[in-house]
């Protein structure tokens, strides 16, 4: 894990798993129209983060995923950065 204050871990995790329901719900669950809005609205208050806090995130990002013994939810961890926007290509995070 990186020297962050413990909070910014599960706050990272929440974030990616409130993603993650919204991206796997079902239309009689939440109004599509909705869950796109605020996974929209997630995407760009992350893509507005400056370079140092985007980073970080990354940084957390990737220690999650490693960390991760849910195969599903590795897999949306390693993804999360790409399709959200903070990196240009997905193999920058997935290392392949």
């Amino acid at each position: 894990m990186t020297d962050t204050d413990p909070l910014v871990p599960v706050l990272a995790g929440l974030v990616v798993d409130i993603v993650r329901f919204l991206d796997n719900c079902e239309d009689d669950e939440v109004d599509p129209d909705s869950a796109v809005k605020v996974m929209e609205s997630v995407s760009w208050a992350l893509t507005r983060l400056p370079d140092g806090q985007r980073d970080r995130f990354l940084t957390v990002l990737a220690d999650l995923a490693t960390a991760e013994t849910d195969p599903r939810r590795r897999e949306f961890l390693d993804g999360f950065p790409f399709a959200c926007g903070l990196v240009d290509e997905q193999s920058a995070t997935t290392g392949d």
